[in-house]
């Protein structure tokens, strides 16, 4: 008798935004904000070419302060190396246009994997624990809203197709990611980090040295003591990559931050 199988679902590029702060505004906002937020992905994929493919995307749809959505897998070179400073200059578009409304920033997280038509499964999952990831939520929150609006995470999935593969990604460089170990709830795995525009070496070296007596990363901050509303959080660790991941050097953050949304 026949061993029974089942094919592997088709993989799927999955890309996913969060809207920073989302839950400071009013009711009204919010429903603004939601519906800015998939225009403004109309108009940054048809930027780079990809207005097509959007408008055939897959189990699109809103997640309340942002948007998911599957693409073919093959765009991963465009989503990765030109969307994230399409993405920056639409969403500079709109801070001028609506100049009396908050600046709107965006988490970014893309991924890739088997995924069946209704997008439910582990890529699914993985996708949104990378854009939950503390360090993103961080850069964004630490930025100028006026400077810096986009944040983008990818999994080392998708940076290793894209990367390893030689194909072309616009003005792009592996080097403008930075290599983070992502730990959600039950989820770690190693992704990159991008914002649009920085050069990771280009940061003061003082901003990595690690205080004696901090916990590493995900260890619970005691909340008696009147200090600890002024502790340092825990570490956000980044490491600096060149091309391919050829060179790098691990550094670790420790700075209070906000990011919540």
């Amino acid at each position: 008798m026949t061993p029974s199988w089942e094919q592997l679902w088709p993989y799927r590029a999955v890309l996913a935004v969060d809207a920073r702060n989302f839950s400071a505004h009013t009711g009204k906002v919010m429903q603004q904000v939601n519906a800015d937020i998939q225009q403004l992905l109309a108009r940054a994929l048809t930027t780079i070419g990809l207005s097509g493919r959007w408008e055939r995307r897959m189990f699109g749809q809103h997640t309340g302060d942002g948007y998911v959505a599957g693409l073919d897998p093959e765009v991963l070179p465009g989503l990765v190396g030109c969307f994230p400073d399409a993405l920056r200059e639409a969403l500079s578009a709109r801070r001028k246009e609506h100049p009396g409304q908050p600046p709107l920033q965006l988490r970014v997280s893309i991924h890739v994997g088997p995924l069946p038509n209704s997008g439910l499964g582990v890529p699914m999952v993985h996708t949104h624990r990378l854009l939950d990831d503390q360090a993103l939520r961080s850069l964004l929150a630490r930025a100028n809203p006026e400077v810096t609006n986009t944040a983008v995470i990818i999994s080392q999935r998708a940076y290793e197709d894209v990367f390893d593969s030689g194909c072309a990604t616009g003005e792009t460089v592996a080097g403008q990611f930075a290599r983070r170990l992502v730990k959600v709830k039950t989820f770690e795995q190693p992704a990159w980090l991008h914002v649009p525009g920085l050069d990771w070496g280009l940061a003061d070296p003082a901003i990595f040295e690690t205080p004696d007596g901090v916990p590493a990363a995900g260890t619970p901050q005691p909340t008696t003591a009147p200090e600890a509303a002024k502790a340092v959080s825990p570490g956000v660790t980044f490491n600096n990559h060149g091309d391919h991941g050829t060179f790098g050097v691990d550094q670790t953050i420790h700075n209070t931050f906000g990011g919540q949304r």
